[in-house]
């Protein structure tokens, strides 16, 4: 009589060879996950108007709005740091960003030409990505890559659960207060893409942080493709092992360069 191991093993081994898997979403001409490069990197160059600019200070969050339309940059000023970004239409905030639909559709960590889409059963584009300055890191030595989706913001009830502590300036927090004076809640706070961050999985499949690359004057810039509301929290130094201090900022413009009505339904 075989043992459960061997069982396993022999059932594995009647499975080899495995293919190679392919991805279960691969853009085709014309899919919605396919942009037009050119009319994108077009955009991302033409002129612009600076409409609004500020900066986050550590431990804290802010929330703003952008029309279809617009160029958003978020930044390192002063060097290496983290944050998590959330989306919501602008109109209608049961319209989300879905971290987990994104990352099926393009990748587990995101950059330029990629796009960030809603939930169900809105499922269409809310950002695009048209720069990023840390599109060079690619995959490092331990299979970590930047921009995570894998991951999510940190919050004080896993903190609590973990190691008992009380802390209220985790992403969550600072996302929370961040949207209270457009009339969301904590509920409305979602999975988040961390900006910035890498982040992989090792060879048990464990989730693991790195260091993040970021120098001064890094930036990710996206083109709404609906009127949007966002809310970005500066990530906590205590848990993030970055920079003491180093803060994010974020730049709204709007693009002489008008897209097509197509592009952004």
């Amino acid at each position: 009589m075989t043992t459960p191991e061997q069982d396993g093993a022999a059932r594995l081994a009647a499975r080899k060879p495995i293919p190679k898997p392919v991805p279960a979403y691969l853009p085709t001409a014309g899919s919605p996950l396919s942009v037009d490069k050119n009319l994108y990197s077009t955009i991302q160059q033409a002129a612009r108007i600076l409409t609004d600019e500020f900066t986050i200070p550590i431990r804290s969050g802010r929330a703003w709005t952008a029309s279809a339309g617009s160029i958003i940059r978020i930044s390192t000023p002063e060097g290496p740091q983290v944050g998590d970004l959330n989306i919501w239409n602008l109109h209608n905030p049961r319209e989300r960003f879905w971290a987990s639909r994104t990352k099926q559709l393009h990748a587990s960590h995101v950059s330029t030409y990629d796009r960030l889409w809603s939930n169900l059963p809105f499922m269409r584009p809310m950002l695009t990505i048209i720069a990023d300055t840390l599109s060079w890191y690619g995959q490092d030595e331990h299979g970590g890559r930047v921009h995570d989706l894998l991951g999510t913001r940190c919050d004080p009830y896993i903190n609590n659960v973990l190691s008992g502590g009380e802390f209220d300036f985790h992403c969550h927090s600072n996302l929370t207060r961040a949207v209270m004076e457009y009339g969301l809640n904590e509920g409305d706070v979602h999975d988040v893409i961390n900006l910035f961050q890498v982040t992989g999985l090792d060879e048990k499949g464990r989730y693991f942080m790195s260091p993040c690359p970021a120098s001064k004057g890094d930036f990710v810039e996206f083109l709404a493709e609906q009127d949007v509301l966002m809310a970005l929290s500066r990530a906590s130094v205590s848990l993030l092992f970055f920079a003491l201090g180093v803060s994010l900022s974020a730049r709204v413009c709007s693009s002489t360069k008008r897209l097509a009505d197509s592009i952004l339904t």
